[in-house]
């Protein structure tokens, strides 16, 4: 202790610097580990050895004992508030034995397939998000009971399948037909009908690709009235099936007003290296309003329907899927069918008779900053579902506003701003280089905890979360909040899960 003793005024020097790198680090949020990396790379050239280990242990003791909580926030970058680095390269995933990976795209990025047009703003995409969480909620309006309500729906399956394509961000490539011909499509948790623009086409969009031409296809064929195909078509959506023709016809209506029709039919669908024979799919060729403005080549449905992709392809990849959606525009993602099912956390999941598209999930818990909200469990009793097409997490009144008072209470370092349309807890990051903001855990039936990544909490300069009109309306968990989460959907074994940093 003699050397302490004797150098009095440079051990005050040094627990002066560890008090400034202490408190930097106190601003920025980090994890123990960078704190002490940190210290170390920045102290070790001056610093004697011995000393530096008292030292580096003192602040591991401050930061684990002492009350700063560094691994309750999260830093967000500059770049993840305005312009990104452009990434395409495709994640590497690895499927399960026998399965396939597809890149997964945004529509209005710069890896996008589909020519370049300017993106809506971030008010236009919060219209049509709301428009889109409000036709889901009329589907499960007539839902009765407690926390299996997303189970036990009574609700009458609507003849409108949909919304708007407005909202649905995310595209894959695939091809179909006998010589395969590109199509570029939206995809869809929230639907089971696939379908692309066919010729003839009496009234279609202008598209990225080649409109699908059946007859240039030796594998194409189109269901007769009479068909099995078109009689479950019926059964699932009403006011499909035949009208005066022979060939099954189907339609697609959306909540806007909007509409596709055209004969349901079946050809080979090719999937990255893999081949689907008879794919059933709508061959569109009328359409009317805001589909004529799209510039998609159709939808990918992969809800859980009789219809859609991912229960049409169980036989050949499992009864397994997944997704990650990328952080930013202008990086890439993928979807995998044939999912390998390890190494993800996992939650039942919950499923409807009656509208069999959506797959369900309980929510039971909030966690801020490493804390849990007051949130009593029956609020969340109406059930949640997972949704690729709807931008924005709704959450029970009551939920929402215990997570937005907490995570006022975790952002008092910066001004708040203007509400932002359905946005009601944004923040002047003028000048800020980065922003330090609270975690965000949800917590799943089963004590499943998801911490949400940094761009999945804050969209804009806002809480990327809204809240339903009351407590007892379904929650909704959107887009942004599963961004570089890969989310498998395991209908096989009755499970959600997820898997953190997977694009």
């Amino acid at each position: 202790m003699l050397v302490f003793t004797n150098h009095n005024r440079i051990i005050r020097y040094y627990f002066y610097l560890l008090f400034i790198y202490t408190h930097a680090y106190e601003s920025m949020q980090g994890s123990h580990s960078e704190a002490a990396a940190h210290c170390i790379s920045a102290m070790a050239s001056s610093i004697p050895k011995l000393l530096l280990l008292l030292l580096c242990t003192y602040l591991h003791t401050l930061v684990a004992h002492g009350g700063y909580d560094l691994q309750s926030y999260k830093v967000l970058h500059a770049g993840a508030l305005k312009s990104a680095t452009i990434n395409c390269s495709q994640p590497k995933v690895t499927p399960s034995s026998g399965g396939v990976t597809v890149p997964l795209h945004n529509r209005h990025g710069p890896c996008s397939p589909v020519p370049s047009t300017k993106a809506p703003t971030l008010e236009e995409m919060l219209r049509r998000d709301q428009l889109r969480a409000a036709y889901i909620t009329r589907k499960y309006s007539g839902v009765k009971g407690g926390a299996g309500d997303v189970e036990q729906s009574d609700v009458t399956v609507p003849t409108t399948l949909g919304t708007s394509l407005g909202t649905l961000e995310y595209l894959i490539t695939v091809g179909i037909g006998s010589p395969a011909m590109t199509q570029t499509m939206l995809i869809d948790t929230g639907s089971d009908v696939s379908w692309v623009q066919c010729k003839p086409c009496s009234q279609c969009h202008t598209q990225a690709d080649s409109l699908f031409d059946p007859s240039s296809s030796s594998t194409y064929s189109a269901f007769p009235c009479s068909s099995s195909a078109c009689a479950q078509l019926r059964r699932s959506h009403q006011g499909n099936g035949c009208s005066s023709r022979s060939q099954c016809q189907y339609i697609v209506k959306y909540g806007d007003g909007s509409s596709g029709t055209g004969t349901y039919s079946s050809d080979k669908l090719v999937l990255g290296s893999s081949t689907v024979k008879n794919f059933q799919f709508g061959c569109s060729q009328s359409e009317s309003g805001n589909l004529l403005k799209d510039q998609t080549d159709g939808l990918m449905g992969l809800g859980g329907g009789a219809q859609s992709l991912a229960t049409q392809t169980a036989g050949t990849f499992g009864k397994a899927f997944s997704y990650c959606l990328p952080p930013t525009t202008g990086s890439p993602g993928f979807l995998t069918l044939g999912a390998a099912t390890s190494g993800f956390v996992k939650t039942p999941m919950l499923r409807s008779s009656q509208v069999p598209a959506y797959y369900g999930v309980r929510l039971q818990a909030i966690r801020v900053g490493g804390k849990q909200l007051s949130i009593p469990t029956s609020v969340f009793s109406a059930g949640s579902i997972m949704d690729s097409g709807t931008i924005i997490t709704r959450l029970p009144a009551t939920a929402y506003s215990a997570l937005s008072s907490a995570f006022k209470a975790g952002m008092k370092q910066y001004p708040p701003a203007q509400p932002m349309g359905i946005f009601d807890t944004c923040f002047d990051f003028s000048g800020q280089s980065s922003v330090s903001i609270p975690t965000v855990v949800l917590v799943f039936s089963g004590g499943v905890a998801v911490n949400l990544a940094s761009d999945g909490i804050i969209l804009g300069s806002c809480l990327a979360f809204a809240a339903n009109s009351d407590d007892s309306s379904l929650g909704i968990i959107g887009n942004v909040q599963q961004r570089t989460l890969e989310v498998l959907y395991d209908v096989g074994g009755g499970v959600v899960g997820f898997k953190a940093g997977a694009c």
